[in-house]
């Protein structure tokens, strides 16, 4: 799948905190338990739309993630202000590289279609949302 726009360099959590895109907080446990239910919500309805609207979808489950990423950043005490922040987190905090690197290229293509206007066709959608919910099972085993 082609992207549009591609970025220059990479973020660093040092970089993050440096430019006040990650703080340090306190856990709020009903904030968390919001998070939650937010992002099955969106999940869920990612799963109602039909195959034909593929970037919707992808946003959907985009959202989903991030806000599965947010959870766990404010478990640990991180607040982030930034999605590329959350590759960062994943890679240096998570101590999970593939999966920051997988982050990113969803995120990379959700910005294609939410900034660009990118339209992606009926069978790459579906293989992305499927790529996207494997990975959700994954970070999900952090929670």
């Amino acid at each position: 799948m082609e992207l549009y726009f591609q970025e220059v360099g990479n973020m660093d959590m040092n970089t993050c905190t440096k430019n006040k895109l990650v703080k340090n907080v306190r856990p709020d446990i009903n904030k968390l338990q919001a998070l939650l239910k937010s992002a099955d919500k969106k999940i869920k309805a990612c799963d109602i739309l039909p195959d034909e609207l593929g970037e919707p979808k992808i946003t959907l489950i985009y959202d989903g993630i991030r806000i599965i990423l947010e959870y766990l950043a404010l478990k640990q005490g991180y607040k982030i202000y930034n999605h590329k922040c959350y590759t960062a987190f994943l890679k240096e905090i998570m101590k999970k590289s593939r999966l920051g690197d997988e982050f990113d290229k969803f995120r990379r293509i959700r910005n294609d279609i939410n900034y660009y206007g990118k339209e992606v066709n009926k069978e790459d959608a579906k293989e992305l949302v499927l790529q996207m919910k494997k990975f959700l099972k994954q970070i999900k085993l952090e929670v």
